[in-house]
């Protein structure tokens, strides 16, 4: 069977990290959809199981949890209609607030199974006592408590107010304008300086602007949870190891010790490659040491 070469490869994994669609991505390089969507889930499957083997034993002391919705196939509206589809995808995303690295996310629903499988996947990646912060999601406070940190857990929480707009001047997909903040020591002893969510939601903000399933009133939203996963996996994959942070001047993996240098699109298809090679196959689920 005829394979893409490495570099064309490398091309389309590097337009979809910036936020190209698959089909924008397929007339650019000139592969066809269903090459581009087979290689979009091996990515995943790389960067997924990367991310599982290596993004641990962290000395992260300071993480920034938040979650980040999308849908798939349909809106849940539609689906109560009998429209096919996935509905509401909701990703959780925990970030190291001094390195920026990203230390785990899942897609999934929003609510307390997610949020207890989220977050004791966050407490098996950390080696040190952390201090976590998240938004008023009531799921966070037991899943916090019984995460089973390490050194344990000082957890706080940022209550928001909004304002509801004059019905006159409401739009559909405006914002609500927050008006007031107050925070919440729930475990421990956090530092009220330090509970915040800035970093976090400013990190989903980069989700929206880099995944194009995630980007608002388009049609590029994933058909299949499958895509909509391999594509969350690759985005973060990027975030952690390919794309330098502006203010911190490298990338957070870097900055967190787990990689020698920044990463590229074309040591990622390099990858993927070699577990194509290990597999004797295209579906991919070995682990891969980090490129020298």
């Amino acid at each position: 069977m005829r394979k893409l070469s490495t570099e064309t490869r490398a091309a389309v994994l590097a337009s979809l990290i910036e936020g190209n669609s698959i089909r924008a991505t397929c007339r650019m390089t000139g592969v066809a959809k269903v090459t581009a969507l087979r290689l979009l889930a091996d990515a995943g499957r790389v960067c997924l199981e990367y991310h599982d083997a290596h993004v641990r034993n962290l000395d992260t002391r300071r993480i920034q949890c938040d979650e980040a919705w999308g849908f798939v196939g349909c809106k849940d509206k539609a689906k109560k209609r009998g429209a096919e589809g996935y509905g509401s995808a909701w990703t959780w995303v925990a970030q190291d607030a001094d390195s920026k690295l990203i230390i785990s996310w899942a897609v999934g629903q929003r609510d307390a199974v997610h949020a207890d499988a989220f977050m004791g996947d966050v407490a098996r990646r950390v080696t040190e006592r952390v201090q976590v912060s998240t938004d008023a999601l009531a799921a966070y406070r037991w899943a916090v408590a019984v995460a089973g940190f390490p050194k344990g857990v000082d957890f706080g929480v940022v209550h928001k107010v909004f304002a509801s707009a004059p019905k006159e001047e409401q739009r559909r997909y405006s914002p609500s304008v927050c008006i007031g903040c107050t925070k919440e020591s729930v475990l421990g002893f956090p530092a009220t300086d330090s509970i915040s969510t800035s970093y976090i939601e400013r990190q989903n903000r980069d989700l929206r602007m880099r995944c194009r399933r995630m980007t608002r009133l388009t049609d590029a939203f994933s058909k299949r949870i499958e895509n909509h996963a391999s594509a969350t996996a690759l985005h973060y994959f990027a975030f952690n190891f390919i794309k330098q942070h502006a203010t911190l001047g490298n990338t957070p993996a870097v900055i967190a010790g787990i990689s020698g240098r920044p990463w590229t699109a074309l040591d990622l298809a390099e990858q993927i490659a070699e577990a194509e090679a290990a597999n004797e196959g295209r579906r991919i689920t070995r682990y891969l040491p980090s490129p020298k």
